[in-house]
């Protein structure tokens, strides 16, 4: 590789990149989540964003509205009757949308085999990171969103999902 010095205007350095890297790079950055807490992950979910782990820093925000968010984080049990309402939700945020399935329960159904329960958020959604565990951490919750970095990082900047319309369970 060839090294090139390119002295412009006062002698500062030059950066070459592509827009992708630099959108990407903000979209990763500025992680706005949509909160669906509903069992025993959603505590660890809500003591991610409190002071000790701090959320903020990472320039994740939990959002309470769809149209604000662009990661959905799933925390628990999701039930037949919240399929219908975690579709409509997902359906509501915006593109490029990322979820995060958090937990035994979200990602399989955990111990409830039962009639009322979803054996699985991506029976309903389509999931991008799966947090195993009863219940996970928040360090874990942590460690998804800087994995989702990663991934969006990767992304092309004007990716196009083709996603099915999923009716709910």
């Amino acid at each position: 590789m060839a090294q090139h010095q390119v002295k412009f205007g006062n002698g500062l350095p030059v950066a070459l990149t592509t827009v992708d890297k630099i959108v990407n790079w903000g979209r990763s950055n500025s992680l706005w989540a949509l909160t669906y807490g509903l069992a025993c992950c959603g505590i660890e979910m809500m003591a991610s964003g409190a002071s000790r782990y701090d959320f903020d820093r990472f320039g994740t925000i939990f959002r309470a509205s769809p149209r604000q968010a662009e990661v959905m984080v799933i925390a628990g049990t999701l039930t037949k009757k919240h399929a219908e309402f975690i579709r409509r939700l997902y359906d509501q945020m915006a593109e490029p949308k990322w979820v995060i399935s958090m937990g035994s329960c979200a990602n399989t159904g955990g111990m409830f085999n039962t009639y009322s329960i979803v054996q699985g958020a991506d029976r309903v959604i389509p999931v991008d990171l799966y947090l195993p565990g009863c219940a996970p951490r928040p360090e874990t919750l942590q460690y998804a969103v800087m994995m989702l970095q990663k991934k969006i990082r990767r992304e092309p900047a004007n990716r196009n999902r083709n996603i099915p319309q999923k009716r709910f369970i």
